[in-house]
């Protein structure tokens, strides 16, 4: 398999793993990541994800050794395929946290900004590196890279294609924090433990939110925020977190 799925202790755990080819993207990984990636929507012990990479690097990108053998209607049919994998990742109502450390590129940073939070390890590089192979960004990174950074600074990774330190991703506010490359893994599973311990259900709605606030008015957000609220207050972690308030101890939260 070309990806791996673990699971403990609430906690999913997808890993690229192509690692003689830096993870470029297959179209069996875009396949497994699809399946995976509905499977842990559905899966009720599942309570946080963390996506990383095996090897010397998340993922290099694309394969490229079919980029050029198509024609225009075998093109679409693929964007469509990859499209659905991106949608899926990105749908999943729970916390995902990207763990990244080596090469981050192409449509393997599409993977990494279709995730909630990033870690990334001292040896992180980033590039949007589709003019390389001439190629429109594709995966959402436009979508998701203008979310980070606005559309100025976003068009200047993906006009320029230069490299992004771990340093620089911190400093424009894309990974949440840099760490040592042996600690990253750790990490990870330390902020997933934490996500997996508290009101899931609740991130969910909040990630469907911020996913809805990019296209309404504010009016229209407002009406789906006291939609959302109406589901969330009939939780049982919402009964949980009130309790757990009012009698000065730690909520113990179940994800439902």
């Amino acid at each position: 398999m070309t990806v791996r799925l673990e699971k403990s202790d609430g906690i999913a755990t997808l890993t690229l793993d192509r690692p003689e080819k830096v993870n470029a993207l297959s179209s069996e990984m875009y396949d497994l990541l699809y399946e995976y990636s509905n499977a842990l929507s559905e899966d009720p012990e599942v309570r946080a994800v963390v996506l990383t990479g095996s090897g010397k690097g998340f993922s290099s990108g694309g394969d490229i050794s079919n980029m050029a053998k198509t024609d225009l209607t075998g093109s679409r049919a693929r964007s469509k395929s990859r499209h659905r994998t991106f949608t899926a990742l990105a749908g999943i109502e729970k916390p995902v946290i990207a763990a990244v450390h080596g090469p981050v590129y192409g449509i393997g940073s599409s993977l990494m900004f279709a995730s909630d939070l990033i870690i990334a390890a001292r040896s992180t590089t980033l590039a949007l590196s589709f003019k390389r192979v001439a190629v429109v960004p594709d995966g959402g990174s436009i979508y998701f890279l203008s979310q980070y950074l606005g559309i100025a600074k976003a068009k200047e990774l993906i006009y320029t294609g230069r490299r992004v330190s771990a340093d620089e991703m911190l400093a424009l506010g894309i990974a949440m924090k840099v760490v040592p490359d042996e600690d990253l893994q750790a990490e990870a599973r330390a902020l997933a433990a934490e996500m997996a311990a508290s009101a899931t259900w609740m991130l969910g709605l909040t990630k469907k939110m911020f996913q809805f606030m990019y296209t309404p008015t504010l009016e229209q957000l407002l009406d789906y925020e006291a939609l959302m609220q109406t589901h969330v207050r009939l939780s049982e972690d919402h009964k949980e977190g009130v309790a757990a308030f009012k009698e000065k101890r730690p909520p113990v939260f179940k994800g439902r």
